[in-house]
């Protein structure tokens, strides 16, 4: 790696655990402008049921790749990885660190890392769907282990849908879908900090999220982006809280079981984001109900600052 310019910052974890803040922070201090990783966050009015940070609260830090998509738009991480890395060349371009925040793993990494992101095909993708539905899970993880057996041992033999998109990719590529693999390994110095909380205490915070969600007027959010197209929008119409404000408004949930439905989703997908970052050993993980997270922080941010101004 060699450095192109001020030291990339990034602040990953579970939801729920803190990152915008400690992120805004991070730039306040260091000189730095935030780049958001959350796939929801891309979308422009899926304000409350995705913890955006107001305007007002940014702390007249500049943000980036927030409201970049409409709720009818599929979101893509091939060109949300060719945006963020424009994001953060001209960031650093201006002298500043950009400080990438999200937790979104598929999304962070194609920001940071040597990552090649493999074509896709709708038509091949609805076949394999098909196919999938009709022959089950453990036949198509059969036919990936015959044709890339490596990565078969890469992947749960019950994820579906990560089977289906390797062999989406062996079909259109004619290459195993495991030479497209990403490994660890960042384009240019960066530090990425890591909130976690015990699972207890995650699981509480999630739950009161969800409470201030539908108090805040997620499903008036919801009504609106219905105006806007939000149901013909499937990535956006299936996010968290979402699709259950959704299904509230159309009478097949009460208001109390939306939200036990979405706080139940939201610890699974806590439980899948932990399961994500917590084999990347280049993360520097921080407590988050530490009262003293944020100078912690600031400390390893101005250490690597300093490294990187010496080695760069």
């Amino acid at each position: 790696m060699t450095s192109v310019g001020p030291l990339v910052l990034a602040v990953v974890g579970a939801t729920a655990t803190g990152k915008s803040d400690l992120a805004l922070d991070l730039a306040e201090t260091v000189g730095g402008e935030v780049v958001n990783a959350d796939a929801s966050q891309l979308y422009a009015g899926m304000d409350i049921g995705t913890a955006k940070v107001p305007l007002s609260q940014r702390r007249g830090i500049p943000h980036h790749q927030l409201d970049v998509l409409e709720v009818t738009e599929e979101a893509s991480v091939a060109a949300y990885q060719a945006a963020a890395r424009e994001d953060i060349a001209a960031v650093q371009a201006r002298g500043a660190h950009p400080v990438l925040v999200g937790g979104s793993g598929l999304y962070v990494r194609a920001a940071l890392d040597h990552l090649e992101i493999p074509p896709t095909e709708p038509a091949v993708r609805s076949r394999l769907e098909a196919e999938g539905r009709a022959a089950g899970a453990p036949a198509m993880y059969a036919r990936l282990l015959e044709v890339d057996p490596v990565a078969a041992q890469a992947i749960q033999p019950n994820n579906l849908r990560r089977v289906i998109r390797a062999l989406e990719v062996v079909e259109l590529t004619g290459r195993p879908f495991s030479a497209t693999m990403p490994v660890r390994d960042h384009l240019q110095p960066t530090l990425m900090l890591g909130l976690r909380l015990p699972r207890e205490v995650l699981d509480e915070r999630i739950t009161v999220r969800v409470e201030r969600m539908w108090a805040d007027g997620l499903v008036d959010e919801v009504r609106e982006l219905e105006r806007r197209g939000l149901r013909r929008g499937r990535t956006a119409s299936r996010a968290l809280g979402y699709a259950q404000a959704l299904a509230q408004l159309d009478g097949h949930l009460t208001g109390a079981e939306a939200m036990e439905q979405t706080t139940t989703a939201t610890r699974r997908y806590a439980r899948r984001q932990e399961s994500w970052f917590g084999p990347d050993r280049r993360i520097h993980w921080l407590d988050a109900a530490d009262p003293d997270v944020r100078e912690r922080g600031l400390a390893l941010v101005r250490t690597a600052v300093g490294d990187n101004g010496r080695h760069g």
